[in-house]
């Protein structure tokens, strides 16, 4: 049996303990949240208070000005920790949490992008060589340091220097759904998109291309494009070079139960290429979304690094160095030139 505590008691943290509930052998023993909510787990008003009750780790589900000192305040009392996305909000920030705990080896982040089905089917499948070694990957899905972690995950590529171009346009868009739901009525605005490459050595090529509200405004398609040495993936479908002079087309396809007549409920059970099963739903029976899945995933990885039973989820240094390639697009951007981003401590 494992344990963890959250700090936060918002949207974000509410996955945390709410997901938690339906896993085996991993329980959330409370929240730290100074309002003194009423929630379904015991809520604390110090961290003192949550931190006696032994957690084998802490979620940090807090503002990311907050996110670096409670990270090191935990990490001083010995406590591991599963902080949320970013680390911390700007480059001195990022500098300032590794020269203060990076030596730790007590600190994940909670990058979960990489563990949503349809990406990790994605990434199974590259990673078995179908499509030779990736080149280039182009993402057009979500934002910042998640679109980061995907482009890095995808090529393979470690921590160090890259090079960032971006640039800026805006242009009207309706804009139909937020987190809050269906607007009504529909409004067009103004919409900002971002577009950038990053050069990594060795010749990986990334293409970051993100529009306001992106993650919610349906009229936007996902894209999702990996280009390797003998083929191509793109969003779900593959195309590579079998043998000489064969050429083949194969798509990924989701087997989701509960269409028509299929009595067995709504959820995901596997994606498969051809007869090769790229991923099983390790929580088949809850229903839950690919989010869900993700950090169900994410927190189960988590208690097994904390108790230790397992790898490092996410690192630190890789947290980190997806946020200062973000931050990188967002000044190239800024001031319309191309960067640099150097050695970095964390590398």
């Amino acid at each position: 049996m494992s344990s963890f505590a959250i700090v936060g008691s918002g949207w974000r943290a509410e996955y945390f303990w709410r997901l938690a509930a339906a896993l085996d052998g991993l329980t959330c023993v409370g929240v730290v949240s100074r309002q003194g909510k009423e929630l379904p787990v015991p809520v604390y008003l110090s961290l003192d208070e949550c931190l006696a009750t032994k957690p084998d780790f802490v979620v940090t589900a807090v503002p990311w000005a907050v996110t670096p000192s409670l990270v090191t305040e935990l990490v001083a009392r010995g406590v591991r920790v599963l902080a949320e996305t970013p680390p911390a909000p700007d480059l001195d920030g990022l500098r300032a949490l590794w020269r203060d705990v990076g030596d730790s080896g007590l600190v994940q982040v909670a990058e979960q992008y990489t563990r949503m089905p349809v990406h990790a089917a994605r990434l199974a499948l590259v990673r078995s060589g179908v499509i030779g070694t990736p080149t280039r990957v182009d993402v057009s899905s979500t934002h910042q340091y998640h679109a980061i972690s995907l482009i890095r995950a995808y090529l393979g590529a470690g921590r160090g220097p890259v090079e960032v171009r971006a640039t800026r346009t805006t242009a009207p868009l309706a804009d139909p759904l937020s987190r809050t739901g269906w607007a009504d009525p529909v409004e067009i605005r103004q919409a900002t998109t971002t577009l950038a490459t990053i050069v990594f050595p060795g010749g990986g090529f990334g293409l970051y291309d993100f529009t306001d509200n992106q993650w919610h405004n349906q009229l936007l398609n996902r894209r999702l494009l990996v280009r390797g040495t003998t083929g191509e993936l793109r969003d779900h479908e593959v195309v590579h070079l079998a043998e000489d002079r064969t050429i083949v087309r194969t798509p990924i396809v989701r087997r989701q139960t509960g269409y028509d007549l299929d009595l067995d409920g709504f959820d995901t059970d596997h994606l498969a290429c051809g007869a090769d099963v790229l991923y099983r739903n390790p929580y088949q029976g809850q229903r839950w979304n690919d989010e869900e899945i993700a950090i169900a995933t994410l927190l189960a990885d988590t208690a097994a690094w904390a108790t230790g039973g397992g790898p490092e989820p996410y690192p630190l240094a890789d947290g980190i160095q997806d946020h200062r390639i973000a931050l990188a697009i967002d000044a190239a951007a800024e001031q319309d030139t191309t960067l640099q981003v150097g050695d970095e401590p964390w590398h």
